[in-house]
C-alpha cells in the first residue's frame, strides 16, 4: 500500500513538472523574459530577507539596557553596547551617543541621529523597489506574448488550409494563455512580497525615529548624570 502512494505520488510530480515544462516551450519566446524577471524577483527576495534579518533587533530590551546606562550616566558603556549589536536602530542611537559624550547641544545630538536615519534608510530598503517594477514588467511582458500569441494564431488561420487551421489556432492560444498566465504568476509573487516588505521596512524606521526622540528626551533631562 505504501508503494503504491508513494508511486502515485512520484506520477504525480513528474506530470506537473512535465505540464510546466510543456507550457513553458508552448509560451514561446515572451516566457525566457518573463523567466528572467521571475529569476531577478527571487533573488531580490533572498537579499532582502538578510538584509531585514541583519537589520532586525529587539527594541525593547536593547532600549531598556542602553536607556540603563544612560541614567547611570555610562556614555562610553552605552555605545559600545551600541557596537556589539550592530544595525541601523543601533547606528542611529550610536551616533547621538557620540555627540552626548562630547557634551554638545540637543540640537547637535538630534541633527547627528536624524543623518544617520538618512543614512542607514539605504541599507533597510535595499533594492525592494524593484519589486514593483518586476511586477509590473511580468505583466507587460506577459501581455506582450498574449497578443503575440493571438496573431500567429489568427495569421495562421487565415493563410493555412482546413487541416491546420484547427491545429494552428490551438497552439497560438495555448502560446498567449501561457504567457498571461506565468506573467501574472511572476507579478503576484513579486507585488505580494513588495508590500509585506514595505510594511516591515516602515515599522524599522519607525522604530529608529521614535527611539532617537525617546533617546534625546532621556539626555536632556539626566545630563547632570553624564559622566565627564
Amino acid at each position: 500500500m505504501e508503494e503504491t502512494e508513494t508511486m502515485t505520488e512520484v506520477l504525480a510530480n513528474e506530470e506537473t513538472q512535465n505540464f510546466v515544462l510543456r507550457a513553458f516551450e508552448e509560451g514561446g519566446t515572451a516566457m525566457y523574459f518573463i523567466a528572467f524577471i521571475g529569476i531577478l524577483t527571487i533573488v531580490v527576495i533572498i537579499k532582502q530577507i538578510m538584509a531585514l534579518k541583519h537589520a532586525s533587533v529587539d527594541k525593547k530590551d536593547f532600549n531598556e539596557n542602553l536607556f540603563g546606562m544612560i541614567l547611570r550616566g555610562d556614555i562610553q558603556q552605552a555605545i559600545a553596547y551600541c557596537d556589539s549589536k550592530p544595525s541601523p536602530l543601533t547606528n542611529v542611537l550610536k551616533a547621538g551617543l557620540v555627540q552626548v559624550m562630547n557634551k554638545r547641544p540637543d540640537e547637535e545630538i538630534q541633527v547627528a541621529m536624524d543623518a544617520a536615519v538618512l543614512r542607514d534608510t539605504p541599507r533597510v530598503e535595499g533594492w525592494v523597489s524593484f519589486l514593483a517594477v518586476f511586477g509590473n514588467l511580468s505583466t507587460l511582458i506577459g501581455l506582450v506574448g498574449t497578443i503575440i500569441g493571438m496573431i500567429t494564431a489568427f495569421r495562421g488561420v487565415s493563410s493555412a488550409d482546413d487541416a491546420k487551421k484547427a491545429e494552428l489556432l490551438s497552439k497560438g492560444i495555448s502560446e498567449a494563455l501561457n504567457c498571461t498566465a506565468f506573467g501574472l504568476m511572476v507579478a503576484v509573487l513579486a507585488i505580494a512580497t513588495f508590500g509585506i516588505f514595505q510594511h516591515r521596512i516602515s515599522l524599522i524606521l519607525n522604530e529608529m525615529t521614535e527611539s532617537s526622540m525617546s533617546l534625546i528626551n532621556l539626555v536632556a533631562s539626566n545630563r547632570d548624570k553624564i559622566k565627564s
